[in-house]
């Protein structure tokens, strides 16, 4: 989720969702979700809403949307899927899309959000897929967990730099055993 003000990004209000309840790929569940989860939170801090919501997505995704903000009694605010193929434009309660003008202003800025949106999903799950890969070399060594691979990562920041340091450097973090254990399961 990416906020912008003033139509420009505000990084520090970016968040990043790991879908929770939702189980296989359900694209307009796990919408359901993230938005359910994001609104819940701005009710319960008392923080300001939004001026405009824009969904990633065409009615499937602006329904699911739309259905969480209703459930919290959000349904007063305004809420939009931008659709990727034409970039049209669905508005809640409307069948077609609504076309804007290519030259238009507004929907350059909508384009940039959307742009904006999926550079950092990607990166987001880029970084996932290579935690998971980075994560599993260590756990598929025996007798290491995934606390222990945990906790070596975020002492030396990658495998490589775990396959330089030193055993005693290895053993400080995990111990002795352990720290054997993973400069024979590396080599």
């Amino acid at each position: 989720m990416v906020c912008f003000v003033g139509g420009k990004p505000k990084k520090t209000e970016y968040r990043k969702y790991d879908i929770k309840d939702v189980i296989g790929p359900n694209d307009f569940a796990m919408m359901r979700e993230v938005v359910g989860r994001r609104y819940r939170r701005i009710i319960d801090e008392d923080a300001p809403l939004p001026d405009l919501v824009v969904i990633d997505g065409g009615k499937g995704q602006l329904s699911a949307a739309k259905s969480a903000l209703d459930a919290l009694g959000l349904g007063y605010v305004p809420v939009i899927g931008l659709a990727k193929r034409l970039e049209e434009v669905f508005k809640p309660g409307m069948s077609e899309p609504q076309n804007i003008s290519k030259t238009s202003a507004g929907l350059h800025l909508l384009r940039k959000i959307r742009d904006e949106v999926h550079r950092y999903a990607i990166t987001f799950h880029r970084k996932k897929r290579s935690q998971h890969f980075t994560r599993s070399a260590l756990e598929n060594i025996p007798g290491i967990g995934q606390k222990t691979a945990i906790s070596l990562l975020r002492e030396f920041g990658s495998i490589e730099a775990i396959k330089k340091a030193s055993l005693d450097d290895v053993e400080k973090v995990i111990g002795y055993k352990k720290a054997q254990l993973i400069q024979a399961g590396l080599e």
